[in-house]
């Protein structure tokens, strides 16, 4: 069929739509909401059989709906009508949601439901529920959509007609520190992100609360911040204390909460922990490991994927420690993303953003430059969430790599106005050929984990539902035969050795060409940069996106 997927964002679920629609062999065609005449001439030119729209904050022009098969997504169940309705599924603890998808109409949310599906909820945030189970959900009920209409005895289930549930206020979201529990105030913190965040006051400054983590150790009064670590705060509560890692003071955009409040947590303790925390209790922290006989997994949890320089560094030192007593090093990324490259909101908000900048892509190349020179073990990239830019080099820098199939990935830069380091001149076309290295890089769009695989771009795609299973297995099985293994690390050194200069000489030219995106005042990267941070509403959908 032909698809015209009407979306207000190219973000993640509509990244993972339009991933599983190519790979059904479907012709997708993306068009922003944007105003009424764009979607109309968007349906006047690429005449799709059906519209479907996985991500909108706009309605649907009538001209459109009542002329081409319409189809509109909503999180939330049958009955369930109104915005925030997964901020309502978690603020009300329910223990199952799901997704509909409707027919569109003149009322909101009123349409007939052409599919539904279920899902158990976990004990997260509002944006990990979105990633996984509202996806996976909404990938299901899509073709259980296309089931149905491909079926001349479906009809369609009515919705209730129950009246809309009201739009959640910061009121309804505001944390009362001298009664609120620490579950509570975590509660608070997790159906609000990633938008519109908690807000607060925090010492003296207006802002809103992201990223919340439970601290089982130590203690302080409510509302005390009583300690500080890798960018998060420590904050007392009635009955404990929680981490809060990230801050939009108002106006402003996200950044870790010690880049806010800078010198107003001058005094404040900074708590550290090892280089490689066990994982033993429950607290803040953002490199973890644990073992597998000579298995290692390198856990890193870096908010959004982004990796300021500190991060990149630390990283580093970790990989190198960990590896000195492991055969196999998985790298596993945290529980949002695999890794989305340099931090562009710590460059944004630097005041030496060239100086800044080409400190993040020279840290990246380093912990790069470690996975690949590291001869002594086998490395493994394991992409059970997404990964784009950097971060899906930094992958392609291990020896194998390995995927759930739900992964979505964006291995280019360019849409940021910067041309890439991270040795991917090197391993791209290692892996897919330098012609296909190049159309990946130019057109600029998502890939599904099955299709990286077709490409030769990564190694095996687990089931979604099995993945960490299939995953200790693979990494086990490269030790099972002693003797491959030894023949797998000598032939390593080989090519190591053989291709040093070669595979420096990538990087060397790849920092070449970055240098002006960095430094020159007038680079496209500082522009788009800038529009990416603040959430600069686009004016035009991208050619790239249309019929692609």
């Amino acid at each position: 069929m032909k698809i015209l997927l009407i979306i207000s964002s190219f973000n993640s679920l509509s990244q993972r739509v339009y991933c599983e629609l190519q790979d059904m062999g479907h012709t997708v065609s993306i068009e922003f909401a944007i105003n009424d005449k764009e979607m109309i001439d968007a349906v006047d030119s690429f005449k799709p059989d059906i519209i479907f729209s996985p991500y909108l904050k706009k309605f649907i022009p009538k001209e459109i709906f009542l002329n081409t098969p319409t189809f509109i997504l909503h999180p939330g169940i049958r009955g369930d009508r109104g915005h925030n309705a997964l901020d309502h599924a978690i603020r009300d603890e329910k223990r199952e949601w799901g997704v509909v998808i409707l027919k569109a109409n003149e009322e909101f949310d009123g349409g007939e439901i052409y599919s539904e599906v279920r899902f158990e909820m976990r004990d997260a945030s509002k944006a990990s529920i979105y990633r996984a189970e509202v996806a996976d959900a909404t990938i299901k009920a899509m073709k259980e959509l296309f089931v149905n209409l491909a079926d001349e005895n479906f009809k369609p289930t009515p919705q209730l007609q129950t009246p809309m549930h009201k739009y959640l206020t910061q009121k309804d979201r505001a944390i009362d520190w001298e009664k609120d529990t620490t579950k509570e105030i975590i509660r608070k913190v997790r159906f609000s992100d990633s938008y519109p965040g908690v807000k607060e006051v925090l010492l003296g400054t207006e802002c809103y609360l992201f990223g919340v983590w439970e601290e089982e150790r130590l203690r302080g009064k409510p509302k005390e911040v009583i300690a500080k670590r890798d960018g998060a705060i420590c904050v007392g509560t009635v009955d404990g204390a929680i981490w809060i890692s990230h801050l939009t003071e108002v106006g402003k955009f996200k950044l870790q909460s010690t880049y806010v409040l800078k010198e107003k947590i001058k005094g404040v303790k900074e708590l550290r922990l090892p280089l490689i925390f066990d994982m033993t209790y429950k607290t803040f922290y953002e490199i973890g490991s644990h073992r597998d006989g000579d298995v290692a997994y390198l856990c890193f949890n870096f908010h959004n994927g982004a990796m300021t320089s500190e991060q990149c560094i630390r990283l580093k030192y970790a990989f190198d420690y960990i590896k000195e007593s492991a055969k196999v090093v998985v790298l596993i990324g945290a529980e949002e993303f695999f890794s989305n490259g340099i931090h562009l909101n710590i460059l944004e908000d630097s005041k030496k953003q060239g100086e800044d900048g080409w400190s993040n892509i020279n840290a990246m190349n380093d912990i790069v430059k470690s996975i690949i020179f590291s001869d002594e073990v086998i490395t493994v990239a394991s992409l059970h969430k997404n990964a784009g830019a950097g971060g899906v080099f930094l992958a392609l820098a291990c020896d194998y790599v390995v995927a759930s199939e739900a992964t979505v990935l964006n291995p280019h830069y360019k849409t940021l106005g910067l041309s890439g380091s991270e040795y991917h001149t090197y391993s791209l076309p290692k892996r897919v050929g330098e012609a296909k290295s190049k159309e990946l890089l130019e057109d600029c769009l998502p890939l599904s984990a099955s299709n990286a695989k077709d490409i030769g771009m990564i190694d095996e795609v687990f089931n979604k539902e099995n993945y960490f299973d299939d995953l200790r297995g693979f990494a086990t099985s490269l030790l099972k035969d002693e003797n491959k293994y030894d023949d797998y690390i000598y032939n390593k050194q080989d090519y190591l050795e053989e291709n040093q200069e070669y595979i420096n000489e990538c990087k060397e030219q790849e920092l070449k060409v970055m240098h002006p995106e960095f430094w020159d005042e007038d680079s496209e990267f500082h522009t788009l940069r800038h529009e990416f941070v603040y959430k600069v509403c686009p004016i035009k959908t991208p050619e790239r996106l249309r019929d692609a």
